[in-house]
């Protein structure tokens, strides 16, 4: 092997060794441009008691980019391990296969996949919303010991991401044991064991490969495979961050088994899971949105080019509830008394990181008899309807899947199936507000956007220890219960932020992490387009509305840019180096692991108002046809900034004779900190605003309000009555940000506030909560006026 092939693996080794602690960054271990992940078998047992979720993955690989046959070593593609990487490695533990092995297993049916890999029943409706199969995998377990002695000086070297695991045995799985296996194989004549693991290997490109009109075969195919026996256990290691896996005499990835199964089980404080107890006080677990994403709920390869499609079978207590990213809206299998198997799917390659799971006894809220009103604005709509048809007749830029995009019926459907769940103490106010909300918000998207990439949702109201309003992964949206509080607004805007990501943080995915803006900048900016079309709000009104919530958003990020550093507000901090990785495919997302950005929303703000500026300057007629072109081409993709606004740009030619261009606007938006130029001569505009003039208003009412209050005497005397105005919900927020830029508010002004506004009922979005957590000036005023201690104020933020 060449200096260049063997210093890859060393590169990797080091980054993990050379990794500091104390550092924010989050590493990226997994080596995908030599092994690429296609697809994942889960099969796992959940125990509330241990707080321990554990049993099986199956991984089925294809060579990465650089490890494809008909590559030559000296042009990089094999990789393999050389003599110095030993030398580093020699202080790791190194597990070998043992003989002793106790192992279990549960048995399913296989229900629909059988009857569907025959070609007599399809399970697919014809919106392209798929039925329930049920399935399962035998489980085993073994003991460790460590053997570094007999490691090969060159053997490949798999990297998994992977932490806060306890990672049993790996083994080679032996597909080609599978009955009826053999309409994969080319070749029946095996001579030797070379021979063997070829044919095991074309097995796994095969079924990986087969056309997408073929899912139910293939997954069919999964399943059975991921049943199959071992034929033989593989070495393997754990670091900080990574699994390590290897076979004695395999050195290059070609030549690696494509088929792996690995036993684990995840550690109670594991931080891809909370475990915890929902609002009826009832044990749940679920994942958080942590940022080392799932690497410590199963091993993966975390990095976004590894898009996979997965299935999922979950056995637990039948009290509990298992939802979770997956097409088939699952139905419990009985095994046996007090036990229940659930079984997901999904068809669409996604990043492991978008995979989601919720496990509690959830609720289901169900709709009453009568139907929610899903009309939209003709007025708002009908600026995006002109190229609904063309769009669909264009041809998909993606890998193959089953895509809802070239189903006519699929693309015509307005509102997608779905549901809702929550704790049993909140089933009221869900079927009060959220059975109304998500047809009216559903119907929106479509309307703006078009074709709903998935088919189905899940809506959660997960438990109160959730730090964030919303998360959404595929098939299911998880919400706070805060959005509950007070009216409908609150919760649709946050509904619709959370829909909108169907289209841009999953549908079209951030090729590089640290590029935030492509998801949130997206969401943020068509919540609110979302928004008024839910409402049917005439285009005037939906316009005063959307500037009043530009100034909210200015004033946000103007506190969030004084009060945050500098390096955290640059919307691309790799530059000109997005989206680059090292030749084994593994790299670091910067300020991964820091804290403060969990709460900073500069990747919202300025994404927002970079996208607003575009959409001014261009006309919004213009802008959202183009917004569906760019959909179309580019979903079930994963993207760079420039990306979007070379296409942005040829698409709209006229705009580069006015000095637009690209690379103008990645200079001033993502690649520098601080406000960006353009939107400070902007935000001159929006205190003109109706709206904004009437919250200026009632502000002088307050100011003299306080005035008076304070000049009181002890000696009573009648007080002049007021006469406020009633507020929308954002003018609500504007009002009290502003009064909380005063620096003394007496007490009986804060009473009085609370009394006409009816604070003690509003949640905290609407108090300014968010403003608070940059404006620390501000935090004791807010105390006073919802008589909070500080450390209920920590917790609400």
């Amino acid at each position: 092997m060449t200096e260049n092939l063997q210093s890859c693996c060393l590169a990797n080794w080091k980054m993990e060794m050379e990794l500091d602690p104390a550092k924010d960054d989050l590493p990226l271990m997994a080596n995908t441009r030599h092994m690429l992940v296609k697809h994942y078998v889960l099969d796992l047992d959940v125990d509330f008691k241990s707080q321990v979720i554990e049993g099986t993955i199956v991984l089925f690989f294809e060579p990465g980019s650089r490890c494809k046959k008909g590559g030559s070593a000296g042009e990089g593609a094999c990789l393999s391990q050389s003599d110095e990487t030993c030398k580093i490695r020699a202080s790791e533990p190194c597990h070998s296969p043992v003989t002793n092995v106790s192992a279990r297993s549960s048995k399913t049916g296989y229900n629909d996949f059988a009857v569907c890999a025959k070609g007599e029943k399809d399970t697919s409706d014809k919106n392209g919303n798929h039925s329930n199969g049920e399935q399962a995998s035998g489980i085993s377990s073994s003991k460790n010991c460590c053997d570094i002695e007999n490691h090969g000086s060159e053997d490949f070297l798999l990297v998994l991401d992977c932490c806060d695991l306890s990672v049993l045995k790996v083994e080679e799985v032996d597909v080609a044991a599978v009955p009826g296996i053999e309409k994969f194989t080319r070749s029946a004549k095996l001579t030797d064991a070379e021979e063997l693991r070829n044919l095991r290997n074309q097995i796994v490109h095969e079924l990986v490969t087969l056309p997408a009109d073929r899912w139910r075969e293939q997954l069919y195919y999964y399943t059975r495979c991921s049943q199959a026996p071992g034929c033989g256990e593989l070495l393997f290691s754990t670091g900080t961050w990574s699994l390590m896996i290897r076979k004695a005499e395999v050195q290059a990835p070609r030549d690696f088994p494509c088929a792996i199964r690995i036993w684990y089980k995840t550690k109670p404080e594991g931080r891809s899971v909370t475990w915890t107890t929902d609002q009826s006080s009832r044990p749940c677990v679920y994942t958080m949105g942590s940022p080392i994403n799932n690497r410590a709920l199963f091993p993966c390869q975390e990095p976004p080019v590894a898009m996979s499609t997965w299935q999922t079978t979950v056995r637990t207590a039948s009290c509990f509830v298992v939802l979770m990213s997956g097409e088939n809206s699952a139905e419990p299998a009985q095994l046996q008394e007090g036990l229940l198997s659930w079984y997901y799917y999904v068809t669409m390659p996604m990043p492991a990181s978008t995979f989601t799971i919720a496990i509690g006894c959830w609720t289901e809220v169900k709709q009453e008899s009568h139907t929610a009103d899903v009309r939209t604005n003709n007025e708002f709509s009908s600026l995006f309807s002109r190229a609904d048809l063309r769009l669909i007749e264009g041809s998909c830029g993606h890998v193959a899947y089953p895509c809802r995009f070239q189903n006519p019926a699929a693309s015509s459907q307005l509102v997608i199936p779905h549901r809702v769940f929550a704790p049993w103490c909140l089933k009221d106010r869900c079927a009060e507000i959220l059975l109304e909300l998500i047809p009216q918000c559903l119907s929106a998207a479509h309307a703006t956007l078009g074709t709903h990439p998935f088919s189905r949702l899940d809506v959660l109201i997960v438990p109160s220890n959730f730090s964030s309003l919303g998360m959404a992964s595929p098939h299911i949206i998880f919400l706070s219960q805060s959005v509950l509080t007070g009216g409908s607004h609150l919760c649709g805007t946050r509904l619709c932020h959370e829909i909108a990501h169907a289209w841009f943080g999953l549908a079209i995915g951030a090729r590089d992490w640290t590029e935030e803006w492509i998801s949130e900048g997206f969401a943020t900016y068509l919540e609110d387009v979302f928004w008024a079309v839910a409402q049917q709000l005439p285009h005037d009104e939906a316009r005063e509305q959307q500037e009043l919530k530009a100034l909210l958003r200015w004033r946000r990020l103007r506190d969030e840019v004084q009060n945050s550093e500098e390096e955290l507000q640059v919307l691309r901090p790799n530059k000109e180096n997005t989206g680059e990785v090292s030749e084994s495919g593994t790299c670091i997302i910067k300020h991964g692991l820091n804290a403060e950005k969990i709460f900073m929303q500069v990747h919202y703000l300025k994404g927002y108002f970079l996208l607003q500026s575009l959409a001014k300057r261009i006309g919004e007629a213009t802008y959202f046809e183009f917004l569906r072109k760019f959909v179309q081409k580019f979903h079930g993709q994963l993207i760079l900034s420039q990306d979007f606004l070379y296409m942005l740009l040829e698409d709209i030619p006229e705009q580069k004779g006015y000095g637009l261009s690209v690379e103008n606007i990645i200079r001033a938006w993502l690649d520098t900190s601080g406000i960006p130029k353009p939107l400070l001569e902007e935000c001159q505009t929006w205190d003109q605003c109706r709206l904004v003039r009437q919250v200026n208003d009632e502000v002088t009412k307050w100011i003299q309000v306080n005035q008076r209050a304070r000049k009181r005497s002890k000696r009573k005397r009648r007080q002049d009555e007021v006469a406020f105005q009633k507020l929308l919900p954002d003018q609500l927020v504007l009002l009290l940000e502003s009064l909380l830029e005063e620096k003394t508010l007496c007490l009986r002004t804060l009473q009085c506030l609370e009394k006409t506004y009816h604070l003690d009922e509003q949640d905290s979005e609407k108090l300014g909560l968010s403003r608070c957590i940059h404006c620390p000036r501000s935090v004791n005023i807010f105390l006073n006026l919802n008589n909070l201690d500080s450390v209920s104020f920590d917790m609400l933020i």
